[in-house]
């Protein structure tokens, strides 16, 4: 396939893929760009999962002491993630992301890399997750006890069928909604770090569980330890789920006026901030809660957390809707970025019927692209049996792109050391901090092949279907490639161009296109 140049004024539509409300916000900090980018990478990076996945996380490693450790490698590995992706952002300021790195290192066979991504980021980047996590806080504020079952579903369902259709009829309402309940994400685990101090002091409404003695010891009960290093595997695939959103640091770089300098010292503010907060919740989650229930409480750590705090009055049974308006909020933001890269796909006419998914008829919004989303997300949501799904759908989500990160960092230390690559960026990743990205990677994308130790069906599903699954999907997208670069261009006589396209803010894009050979 050839590549071809197109100059700047194309009348291809190259529509701006990232949320506007990011790079306005970036754009408006002048002189403060430092305060502006620590606040930006801080807002997008404290999601949900902080208030659901400790109890998956301590359930996998049955140690107080590991459980946390592990939050603060979370947070250093955020940290080695977000360098490595800065110097290929920084070296590639184009459109789309790891696409570009991908294919700037493999670049055989071409394109390999955006079908592979495309598979990916359609098939496996759903809202469920959080929507899910909405309709359980929703049924815990309203007094049930119920699990993932078709109730908690079917609210999750409605849930991303109201942002979903929000964003495709009034779109800039939709981007007001989530910056207004991004809010209360920061509000409400603050809050959460402020009353641990009061649990540590023993103002709680149920005996002290007495977790830091001997914090270190690795239990294993039947409902806690013992699951080996696969539970290590999960574990940190959780953990890397709730700090996600540091790849928003990308998204800006283009408004800094000196985005390493700024960068340098914003990143790790932001990320070391996100990390002791982080630290912290679990602190105070571990100070209110006994290791019997934090194990058992699925999705509601924050709800449990709450009652055993401030009691079962309807008043505190009221903070678990402020976990769940964060959700909300959650499902907004996500729905909206997914929407985008699955109409940027269309743009580019990666996917069949391209313009349909370009197309943002007829509200100015890409309406087609959201309808994939939410398909999607709705068939992961009714898909798994009715019984527990939160963590299954949370590492479903997150595994494949421990793949894809391990060989974008294998790909930046290909490019240090190959000389004859000519690599050059205005940052610089240290050969430690790509090795350790490297390594945490493979480790996350290897080891849940192998057996946990005890019930290889803890929660109802083999513990093989999620990597199976996730390897399946990044598969299918080279099957895909193969199809469209190579067996139906033979079939209909004619080749695949990558034209790249300069918009008018000065950002290179690619825009396929099929050239007749016959």
């Amino acid at each position: 396939m050839a590549t071809t140049e197109v100059t700047k004024g194309s009348n291809h539509d190259t529509r701006e893929l990232n949320a506007p409300t990011d790079e306005e916000y970036a754009s408006s900090t002048g002189n403060d760009e430092v305060t502006g980018a620590v606040f930006l990478i801080l807002s997008k990076m404290i999601g949900t999962g902080i208030f659901s996945t400790p109890s998956a996380i301590f359930a996998a490693t049955g140690s107080v002491g590991v459980s946390i450790i592990l939050w603060i490698i979370g947070g250093i590995l955020t940290f080695c993630g977000l360098s490595v992706f800065l110097e290929f952002g920084l070296a590639i300021p184009l459109s789309g992301g790891e696409k570009n790195y991908l294919e700037r290192v493999y670049r055989h066979p071409r394109h390999l890399a955006s079908c592979v991504l495309a598979s990916q980021m359609i098939l496996l980047g759903f809202s469920s997750g959080n929507a899910l996590a909405f309709g359980r806080y929703v049924l815990a504020a309203s007094g049930s006890n119920e699990g993932d079952g078709w109730t908690a579903r079917g609210i999750a369902i409605a849930c991303i069928t109201f942002a979903v259709g929000l964003h495709s009829t009034l779109p800039k309402w939709g981007l007001r909604l989530v910056n207004v309940l991004g809010l209360f994400k920061v509000v409400i685990l603050v809050f959460i770090v402020f009353s641990g101090f009061a649990a540590i002091s023993g103002r709680l409404l149920v005996p002290p569980p007495g977790n830091f003695n001997n914090a270190f010891a690795i239990e294993v009960t039947k409902n806690y330890g013992g699951q080996g290093s696969y539970g290590y595997a999960t574990a940190l695939l959780q953990i890397i789920y709730s700090y996600k959103g540091w790849e928003n640091a990308n998204y800006v770089l283009g408004e800094l006026k000196n985005p390493r300098k700024t960068l340098s010292i914003a990143a790790p503010i932001a990320i070391g901030g996100v990390t002791i907060l982080y630290v912290l919740a679990n602190v105070a989650y571990f100070a209110a809660i006994s290791k019997a229930d934090l194990a058992t409480s699925e999705v509601l750590v924050a709800g449990l957390f709450f009652r055993n705090v401030f009691g079962d009055s309807a008043a505190a049974r009221a903070l678990p809707a402020f976990v769940a308006l964060s959700n909300l909020g959650n499902v907004l933001a996500v729905s909206f970025a997914h929407a985008r890269l699955n109409q940027e796909f269309g743009k580019e006419a990666l996917l069949p019927f391209g313009k349909l998914w370009a197309s943002i008829k007829p509200f100015n919004a890409p309406a087609a692209a959201l309808f994939l989303h939410w398909f999607v997300t709705v068939i992961i949501l009714i898909a798994p049996r009715a019984g527990p799904a939160y963590n299954f759908i949370v590492n479903l989500y997150t595994y494949p792109g421990a793949w894809i990160n391990g060989f974008v960092a294998a790909g930046l230390i290909y490019l240090h050391y190959r000389k004859s690559e000519n690599w050059t960026s205005p940052w610089f990743t240290y050969l430690p901090i790509s090795v350790l990205y490297l390594l945490a990677n493979m480790f996350l994308a290897i080891v849940p092949f192998i057996p946990p130790n005890g019930d290889w069906n803890g929660e109802g599903y083999p513990y093989f279907v999620f990597p199976v699954v996730g390897v399946g999907v990044l598969l299918l997208g080279a099957v895909y490639w193969a199809c469209w670069s190579q067996i139906w261009p033979a079939i209909g006589g004619y080749r695949i161009e990558a034209h790249r396209t300069v918009e008018d803010g000065g950002k290179e894009v690619d825009r396929y296109r099929k050239i007749k050979t016959r």
